[in-house]
């Protein structure tokens, strides 16, 4: 396994959490309001979320469908990573 089209996509995603979730510390240490703060975590879950799914949809088409393209899983195998990996949907 190794660097996919989607990882670039995928670390600016998580680098934008990254600054959101540095926001939201510093707001709860400025005291700001509550309902700011939750709007920023808020940011942090979507971001963090669609990055997973990306990575999820990435692996399923490409990782699994290769791997059993190539014969490097069965079809069982595959199925059974498939299930393990929709775990995190």
């Amino acid at each position: 396994m190794g660097t996919h089209t989607t990882h670039p996509d995928i670390v600016k995603r998580l680098r934008r959490a990254e600054g959101h979730l540095k926001s939201v510390i510093a707001m709860i240490e400025e005291g700001r309001a509550c309902v700011d703060i939750a709007q920023q975590l808020q940011a942090v879950e979507s971001a963090i979320t669609n990055a997973k799914h990306t990575l999820v949809h990435d692996h399923i088409d490409h990782c699994l469908e290769q791997s059993v393209g190539h014969g490097a899983q069965t079809p069982a195998e595959a199925i059974s990573e498939l299930k393990a990996i929709t775990r995190y949907l």
